[in-house]
């Protein structure tokens, strides 16, 4: 044989033994993770990150593969800084090869990380930000989030609180979380009276002023008067139940929270609101899972973002299962969009319109009990995602 035809043979055996290779061990599936290990959201952070890293093996059966492929996780620790996890998603994307990527904790960092997720091609699975932009008027066809929005929050929550003769001020956080979870809340609410919008910075400890212009503007009012409160990480703004509200016959109203932030709860016996998640609520297999599992690993009940997290990787795990393992994205987008899967919340599903999660909401009514440091949220009733009109805000 000719030199020339050697080196032809040779390199024909190369590639095929190289195809054999790769048949014989497949690529692996590349999962970023970027969300808040350090920073004002570190707890939801990593609350998140348990949870997921839990969906994980629970939808895998403890394999942690699908389709015979391995699913590597990639953790990125965005510090709530919206410019660091910008960097960081293109780094995973482009340096790490990652074939998808979810987080992360922060609606502001969240805003900075969509048209990164665009710009590559590449899907992020948003859980747990919140803010209704992110799948409104800043989405784009690449977005899909597990977490609920500000409009599924706000009309919960208009549940519970959208009664004649009803007048509220708001109490929230002077950025996107917070200015969202307002205007979405004000759109949902019908029948009660808006009379104030209060917004102090994120890392407010002080909340005298605000407390006491909210205070002056329904002191007068006649009817039920209420301060909403839509607030996240750092901060306790709960305390201004310290400045003797009932005097004026003034009420404190809110979601769901962490536990731990649910301390402040115990104070106000019969507070309603509507939650997305407190883990003696939901009722299914999934949360039994979670809920015993956690306790094993952790001796502690799993948490608001503990469940959220679960339940993104679950849907990447069954978007994967519908794909034969396939990451290409037109393929994923293809097989998540419409899809429904089971999450310790119950069913979810991805609307096609804009790839938000349609999901169950919980009105609960806060019941003191000496078993728990925190205030237990015992449920009024589940509000199901046929009876929220949630609004489509995108431009699609």
């Amino acid at each position: 044989m000719s030199r020339p035809a050697l080196r032809a043979a040779l390199a024909l055996t190369a590639a095929l033994g190289i195809a054999a290779g790769a048949c014989a061990a497949p690529q692996e599936i590349r999962i970023a993770h970027v969300y808040s290990r350090t920073g004002p959201l570190e707890a939801y952070g990593k609350q998140t990150q348990t949870g997921f890293l839990m969906g994980l093996d629970y939808a895998t059966g403890g394999t942690m593969t699908v389709a015979g492929r391995k699913l590597v996780v990639i953790e990125k620790d965005d510090q709530g800084k919206p410019d660091v996890g910008k960097s960081l998603l293109a780094a995973a994307y482009g340096d790490d090869k990652a074939d998808i990527a979810v987080g992360p904790s922060s609606s502001g960092v969240a805003l900075a990380l969509l048209p990164v997720a665009e710009e590559y091609k590449k899907i992020l699975l948003v859980e747990p930000a919140v803010a209704d932009s992110i799948t409104g008027d800043k989405w784009n066809k690449y977005i899909f989030r597990t977490g609920r929005n500000s409009s599924q929050d706000a009309i919960s929550n208009a549940v519970a609180l959208d009664r004649p003769g009803t007048v509220i001020a708001t109490l929230a956080q002077d950025y996107a979380f917070g200015r969202d979870g307002v205007k979405a809340f004000k759109d949902a609410v019908k029948k009660a009276r808006i009379v104030h919008e209060e917004y102090l910075p994120t890392t407010t400890t002080d909340f005298t002023a605000g407390a006491q212009r909210l205070i002056d503007k329904l002191k007068d009012q006649p009817g039920r008067k209420v301060i909403f409160i839509i607030w996240a990480g750092a901060g306790n703004p709960f305390k201004i139940a310290d400045l003797d509200l009932k005097r004026h016959g003034i009420e404190i109203a809110t979601g769901g929270n962490i536990l731990p932030a649910m301390a402040a709860y115990k104070a106000l016996p019969g507070m309603e609101g509507a939650t997305y998640y407190y883990f003696g609520i939901p009722k299914n297999p999934v949360n039994e899972w979670l809920v015993a599992n956690h306790y094993k690993q952790f001796k502690a009940p799993p948490d608001f973002f503990t469940a959220g997290g679960m339940s993104a990787a679950i849907a990447i795990v069954e978007a994967l299962k519908k794909t034969g393992g396939d990451t290409a994205t037109p393929r994923l987008i293809k097989a998540m969009e419409g899809m429904s899967f089971e999450t310790p919340k119950g069913r979810m599903t991805f609307r096609a319109e804009d790839h938000q999660a349609m999901q169950s909401m919980y009105h609960f009514k806060i019941k003191v009990d000496p078993a728990f440091p925190w205030g237990v949220p015992e449920l009024v009733r589940e509000i199901k995602p046929e009876e929220m009109a949630i609004p489509l805000r995108n431009k699609r």
